[in-house]
């Protein structure tokens, strides 16, 4: 595929969804000016109901896409709850869109360690002061629970909290979506048969 191609072919795409991810995801990193690597989280509650969010894809490859969170938090308890979700990219300068449906597994406690000890310890510290997604009385309440705890760790090495750490979205279905004239827009998508992954074409 070209830089920045103008339309989306069936018989000019990978044949590995992830590979022409890895494609899409490295023109996105050249054009747009902040944080590429957003993305849509949807979860489901077990009565069905729907709650979306955005998350950073914080890596990605053949086994599917990762991102890192408080696991006591809604999405953590949905997906706690039911294990399937999907993960929506936009990227207007491109005129782009990637749709991604699967299921989620934790990884493991080295993987979630190791990324925590590269974030800025202030970002450390707030994953121990934040129960995500819990009433608080105010901002005050937060703050204060961040400097005690800051105090507390002092300069030392603030340990990974038992209730944060990453997810791993095993991708089922890829769709690519490209802006196109007239809204007749391609929609290239890829779907997993057994071990094969089928590619097929669908309406705007």
């Amino acid at each position: 595929m070209t830089e920045f191609e103008a339309e989306l072919r069936e018989d000019q795409v990978a044949a590995d969804p992830i590979d022409q991810f890895r494609i899409w995801f490295a023109d996105a990193e050249q054009a747009v000016p902040k944080l590429p690597n957003a993305m849509t989280l949807a979860t489901v509650d077990l009565e069905g109901k729907p709650s979306a969010r955005i998350v950073l894809m914080k890596a990605f490859d053949k086994s599917g896409f990762t991102f890192f969170t408080n696991y006591d938090s809604r999405k953590g308890s949905e997906l706690e709850e039911n294990a399937n979700a999907a993960l929506v990219f936009y990227w207007p300068e491109l005129e782009r869109q990637v749709r991604i449906e699967g299921s989620v597994t934790k990884v493991s406690h080295q993987e979630s360690e190791e990324y925590f000890w590269t974030r800025p310890i202030e970002s450390q510290i707030g994953a121990w002061a934040s129960r995500q997604s819990s009433v608080l009385s105010g901002r005050r309440e937060l703050e204060e629970r961040f400097n005690q705890l800051a105090a507390e760790f002092g300069d030392g090495v603030v340990p990974l909290p038992a209730t944060w750490g990453g997810y791993l979205l095993k991708h089922n279905s890829i769709e690519f979506w490209l802006g196109r004239h007239a809204r007749l827009h391609d929609r290239i998508r890829y779907r997993r048969a057994g071990r094969v992954w089928i590619i097929e074409r669908l309406a705007p």
